[in-house]
């Protein structure tokens, strides 16, 4: 009898775990990015934990650094189903997720992360026409998004005013080339793997990073001068799941998903405010010569570039889109938090 009780147990805690989906994970930075991290450090295992008890559990297949899909692909790879969730780098599409970028058209509001970040991503949770980029997509946004530290310029020279970005080569990823307008810098248009060797040999002079990108790559090797102009934390992407695997899925699945990208979402803000000082300090102490731009050169920097976010919204505009709302939107939301933006963007 009593082999007959045990065996029934043993089959009963089998069969809790009876249905294991699979789910390959997909980003095109390698794991030494936290926004990379993030994903078996936090999703991963808050999802495992919210699905005890359910009779499921998840097998993730981690896919990084280019494995499947290269920085800017994973939109693509998972819409076609090539991978169930990934990391939707909106910066990295500006073309298929316009509204998305609403920040990088408006630099020098804010610099604080968490603000940037709890304002967006209820923005993209909650409002149809920021979901509809990724619905269109065959996506569903979950959350855990995907903030920026306040970003820098990092340089192989000193820069004391914009008079020395002259014909400069500065290289930074999607709409921030648009930063560089007015300053009489060139910009290019790059990656963050590319960045190290790329300023080595002189393709450009530096680039616009933020820091807790900036010293894992290393880059302060290369580029040891460090401006703190006060470009803003930005918005750069959320975590995203394939629509039609996603809505195959039972509740609780579907549920535990969402769980997990919250996790993820609050251990990537305490990794990254951590992480942000603890960068400086150690490109710093590494030989970084580390220093804030003059309030005049902020505001010199900001007046003298063309409205972008206006041109932006203008464009959203014809398209469609609604641009001018969004702005005036994103605009209004973090003044009502008590930011006070260099520029009114939306004002003008």
């Amino acid at each position: 009898m009593r082999l007959v009780v045990a065996l029934l147990a043993t089959m009963a805690a089998s069969s809790a775990w009876a249905d294991t989906i699979s789910a390959t994970v997909v980003a095109g930075h390698p794991e030494v990015f936290r926004w990379v991290k993030m994903f078996p450090a936090a999703f991963e295992p808050a999802v495992q934990k919210a699905l005890e008890g359910t009779g499921h559990q998840i097998s993730f297949s981690n896919q990084f650094g280019g494995s499947i899909a290269g920085v800017g692909e994973e939109l693509e790879t998972v819409e076609d189903g090539l991978a169930e969730i990934g990391i939707i780098q909106s910066l990295f599409d500006p073309a298929k997720m316009p509204l998305q970028n609403v920040t990088y058209y408006t630099p020098f509001v804010s610099p604080n992360p968490r603000t940037v970040n709890e304002l967006m991503n209820e923005l993209v949770l909650t409002d149809p026409r920021l979901q509809a980029a990724f619905t269109q997509h065959n996506i569903v946004p979950l959350g855990g998004p995907l903030a920026i530290d306040d970003y820098l310029l990092l340089t192989t020279f000193p820069v004391k005013s914009l008079d020395d970005l002259k014909g400069r080569k500065i290289a930074t990823a999607g709409a921030a080339v648009s930063w560089l307008d007015g300053t009489g810098a060139v910009g290019v248009s790059g990656q963050i793997p590319l960045y190290y060797n790329d300023i080595k040999t002189g393709v450009y002079d530096g680039v616009i990073l933020f820091a807790t990108a900036a010293l894992p790559a290393k880059l302060h090797e290369v580029a040891p001068y460090i401006t703190r102009v006060g470009f803003g934390a930005q918005y750069a992407g959320e975590i995203g799941a394939n629509a039609e695997w996603f809505k195959s899925q039972p509740p609780e699945v579907q549920k535990a998903l969402r769980e997990g990208a919250k996790a993820a979402g609050d251990w990537y803000l305490r990794s990254l405010e951590e992480g942000t000082d603890a960068a400086l300090a150690k490109m710093a102490a590494e030989g970084a010569h580390i220093t804030i731009a003059s309030e005049d050169m902020r505001k010199a920097w900001a007046k003298g570039m063309k409205n972008i976010a206006q041109e932006w919204a203008n464009k959203a505009d014809t398209s469609g889109l609604p641009g001018t709302e969004i702005l005036k939107l994103y605009m209004d939301r973090m003044r009502n938090a008590g930011v006070k933006p260099l520029r009114d963007w939306d004002k003008e």
